[in-house]
């Protein structure tokens, strides 16, 4: 009798784990994320609106509803991550597209750096993009 109900449970055992096996292998790794931008260039000066896409990698399409919680624009690739600036959300992109307001001081390279938890995925994405700013 105890040989049945080990077997009977490692039975089920094989089965849960098939199962849930399965499921896990069709949600997206984070690394299957990535943010792009709209547009390279910018004009330097006052409140300049920054477009990006989060895309998922494996099926090519934005991401809709992405909570973006870290944020950073500086002059690093030109050697000057001390020149930051501030940025901040603006309302009313299209689903998957998020935007940003900032003030790009001179002309240059700037990094903008971003962290975004998507739902249903664990794990944050994180990307640096470099926007140039022309005079």
């Amino acid at each position: 009798m105890k040989t049945f109900n080990f077997a009977q449970a490692f039975q089920v055992a094989l089965i849960a784990a098939a199962i849930g096996g399965a499921s896990t292998a069709a949600l997206a790794d984070i690394k299957d994320y990535r943010f792009e931008l709209v547009d390279q260039t910018v004009q330097a000066g006052p409140d300049k609106v920054i477009s990006i896409r989060l895309m998922n990698t494996k099926t090519g399409k934005p991401v809709p509803d992405a909570v973006i919680f870290a944020t950073r624009l500086d002059m690093a690739p030109d050697g000057m991550q001390e020149m930051a600036t501030k940025i901040a959300p603006v309302p009313g992109a299209e689903p998957g597209s998020y935007k940003f307001k900032a003030t790009f001081g001179m002309a240059g390279r700037w990094q903008l750096s971003l962290g975004a938890k998507v739902q249903g995925e664990t794990g944050t994405v994180e990307n640096k993009l470099v926007i140039t700013a022309q005079k």
